[in-house]
């Protein structure tokens, strides 16, 4: 049996590197794909540079793919980033960066996959956010990306069905990341401030993204599709 093929977007740091180290372990060939290559890539990990947000480094990227495996049988969206995108009415040049990376990036990487994944076994997961599910004012960008993602996975998940493919996306709340200390210092508080704020007294761990997302790939999970599953130590139960 041939050796399966997982694309992660963004997979050299934070969760990304995490879902990367989880498949790699599963028996995945692991692709990482990001602008700037890490300083060393792990052993049965292999870099692919791309912008997702640029559709020409998507074709790139995918090209690249083929060539090197042949086959497509994971993709994980999870390139991001975040920030406060404002209200100034003179400057929108945050709202697009922030929109183009969420939410372009992970329409231009699930329409490249879908010629390669294979039908009954194709998997689609995008790292979405729990700001994905309800709103914050102070990212509003990102919020309104986010919610597409989800969007976007319902529509994408319906489309693809008869092809057996899944398409779901994951929605953390405050992950152990340096993304995640940067909004820290940004909203003036400190890591055991956010962990307070969550019902399990803690922030969730990246790998704890990672088991989520491998059983999602797994083949038993063939039915669970279009989902929006938050991992967010039950922030969101009294919402």
């Amino acid at each position: 049996m041939s050796t399966p093929v997982a694309l992660v977007t963004g997979g050299a740091r934070g969760i990304g590197q995490a879902i990367a180290a989880r498949l790699a372990a599963d028996g995945y060939a692991v692709a990482i794909a990001g602008r700037t290559a890490p300083a060393a890539v792990p052993p049965g990990q292999h870099f692919l540079p791309l912008d997702v947000a640029d559709p020409a480094s998507v074709r790139a990227c995918f090209a690249a793919l083929r060539e090197r495996f042949g086959r497509l049988d994971a993709l994980v969206n999870n390139a991001g980033v975040a920030g406060d995108d404002g209200l100034d009415p003179d400057n929108h040049a945050a709202w697009h960066a922030i929109v183009a990376t969420n939410l372009h990036g992970a329409y231009y990487c699930a329409k490249a996959a879908l010629a390669l994944l294979p039908d009954g076994t194709g998997r689609i997961v995008t790292i979405a956010s729990v700001l994905g599910l309800r709103g914050v004012p102070d990212q509003i960008a990102y919020v309104a990306a986010k919610h597409g993602v989800i969007g976007l996975t319902r529509a994408l998940a319906m489309a693809v069905a008869a092809r057996g493919i899944t398409v779901n996306a994951v929605c953390p709340g405050w992950v152990d990341t340096e993304m995640a200390a940067g909004r820290f210092a940004a909203l003036g508080i400190d890591r055991a401030a956010a962990a307070a704020g969550m019902p399990t007294g803690r922030i969730v761990m990246p790998e704890e993204v990672a088991d989520l997302v491998a059983f999602l790939l797994r083949p038993g999970s063939g039915s669970l599709t279009g989902l929006a599953l938050p991992i967010d130590g039950g922030s969101l139960a009294s919402a």
